[in-house]
């Protein structure tokens, strides 16, 4: 029963060849064109009728060169792989050759297990008057999501069964706002992906103290969220207090994220799970923070800059520096405490 249920309702890989995968990606292709591609697979899995990539590329330290001999030993029907190793592809494989295979699988993933479009919608949504849909056509509102009047849709927007998009949201043309997901006083860019459960746009944690008593500040800023970003499942991003939270293009923020009121962040930047932001924290352009980061209120972490799983930061980060620790310090500087104390305490 599990296996008919993974066969009707699994993932399913839209066929293609590799000649139509060669044109369309640009790639130069080395075979048969007529090679049928029903799917994606490692290529130390990939069977028949499957197409698998081998790279040497390591943008980062994430990722892991493979042993040749896994791409020599491959049963997948179609190779993704770069010039240099052409000569070390199984016989009668047909190859796909570019320079960076993992750009390019990125890119092929995405044609051929692309959702099935939706539109329409559906009759169980509330969708209140005055919310306007510059394209509705192509816009997609899945049952028992709700839109309030004042909201604004670009084209081929879709929204999923029961989000929440508020008065004050603007969804930028072909952003997915999927199942949960809680949006208000937000203007959200052009393709970006709000996952299951993220909030965004709520009031955020601000309190002043009069007369012994914890007095919350009225917030009345927005959140403004660039194009081609990325919220986790989850996450949570508060609007600002008198400025906006303000999340730059192409930034991708993991699950379970917090991000408070003021917090500025710049361009292509990564949150790992688990990171917080307190308020006021400026984010330069391209920064990595690692898994569980926190970062104290009003700090600047420059441009390029890394910082490691679990660190806490209290005070300003340069540039294209790497920091680790708690408090955070630089990279290096952590490794040689922390060789000091093994050290000493071995000796003890």
């Amino acid at each position: 029963m599990l296996k008919i249920i993974e066969i009707l309702f699994g993932p399913r890989g839209t066929k293609t060849t590799a000649g139509e995968l060669a044109d369309k990606f640009g790639l130069e292709l080395r075979g048969d064109r007529a090679a049928i591609v029903r799917g994606v697979a490692p290529i130390a899995d990939a069977k028949a009728g499957q197409l698998a990539f081998y790279s040497t590329e390591q943008n980062s330290s994430a990722f892991k060169i493979l042993p040749i001999d896994v791409l020599k030993n491959t049963k997948a029907t179609v190779i993704l792989l770069q010039p240099a190793q052409i000569k070390d592809a199984p016989a009668g494989a047909t190859l796909l050759v570019t320079d960076s295979p993992r750009g390019n699988i990125v890119k092929i993933l995405g044609e051929i297990y692309k959702e099935k479009a939706r539109f329409g919608i559906d009759v169980d949504s509330h969708v209140e008057r005055g919310v306007f849909f510059r394209s509705r056509k192509t816009n997609y509102v899945g049952q028992y999501a709700t839109i309030e009047r004042g909201a604004v849709i670009e084209p081929d927007v879709k929204i999923y069964p029961g989000a929440y998009i508020g008065r004050n949201v603007t969804l930028g043309r072909g952003t997915v706002v999927y199942g949960g997901a809680h949006i208000e006083n937000a203007t959200i860019g052009a393709e970006c992906v709000i996952n299951a459960n993220a909030v965004i746009g709520k009031n955020g944690f601000g309190y002043t103290r009069q007369n012994g008593h914890n007095v919350f500040i009225p917030h009345v800023g927005r959140v403004v969220l660039g194009d081609r970003v990325s919220v986790g499942a989850n996450t949570c991003i508060d609007r600002g207090a008198m400025t906006d939270t303000i999340v730059g293009d192409g930034t991708k923020i993991d699950n379970l994220c917090q991000i408070a009121h003021g917090v500025v962040i710049g361009q292509e930047c990564f949150l790992a799970a688990g990171t917080g932001l307190a308020g006021g924290t400026v984010v330069g352009n391209r920064v990595l923070l690692a898994g569980q980061v926190g970062v104290s209120n009003g700090v600047h972490i420059g441009d390029d800059a890394e910082v490691g799983a679990k660190s806490g930061v209290f005070k300003n980060i340069p540039s294209g520096t790497k920091s680790m620790g708690y408090p955070a310090g630089v990279g290096m500087e952590f490794f040689r405490h922390y060789a000091w104390l093994r050290k000493h305490a071995n000796k003890d």
